[in-house]
């Protein structure tokens, strides 16, 4: 058994019902754990379990269904010898704990979550806006945001014409011929 499958199975043991499912796959562990119990799995993994490195925080918005969104958490040892995602469903209107207090690297991942999903974080230390502008009403990264984008009321900042790089020298070109050709560094700048 592999140390994430028992450090899995360390984490069910230790939180009983607040593990919802565990899950390997290819070589893979997850543990799906309730909102409630989130913040102490991630402190029991960073403290008892050795994973001191947070890879990445990201979110999934499973559009149509209840809990709509779900927390994905990947831990790791910083000799790369163990990793473990751990998950959260989040209802539309939950709050998921922030883990800055744990992981300091965890304050722009979850300012991105905040913005592009609309994915609230209760004690954050600056729960503001990281890519879009402040006051932008929409979550681009959810299933009911159009492909095409939303109107703007700032055309400086966001357009919808083409863009300034298109056909540029730094730009591959479509259609016919080879790699080469298409490759922006064969054209020469006038």
């Amino acid at each position: 058994m592999s140390a994430a499958a028992q450090d899995s199975e360390a984490i069910k043991a230790k939180f009983g019902d607040a593990v919802v499912d565990t899950v390997a796959f290819r070589g893979e562990h997850t543990c799906e754990v309730s909102l409630s119990a989130l913040k102490d799995v991630l402190q029991h993994a960073r403290d008892e379990l050795g994973y001191d490195f947070l890879l990445d925080i990201s979110s999934l918005d499973h559009f149509g269904k209840d809990p709509r969104f779900e927390m994905v958490y990947e831990l790791a040892t910083v000799d790369d010898s163990k990793h473990l995602r751990i998950r959260a469903k989040v209802g539309e209107d939950e709050k998921v704990p922030s883990v800055v207090s744990i992981w300091a690297g965890a304050d722009w991942h979850e300012r991105e979550v905040y913005d592009m999903m609309g994915i609230g974080f209760e004690d954050h230390p600056d729960l503001r806006r990281i890519l879009m502008w402040e006051g932008y009403p929409f979550h681009p990264l959810r299933k009911d945001f159009p492909l095409a984008g939303r109107p703007s009321e700032m055309p400086d900042v966001a357009f919808t014409g083409v863009a300034p790089l298109e056909g540029g020298p730094f730009v591959t070109s479509p259609g016919a011929g080879n790699p080469v050709t298409r490759e922006p560094r064969s054209r020469e700048i006038d």
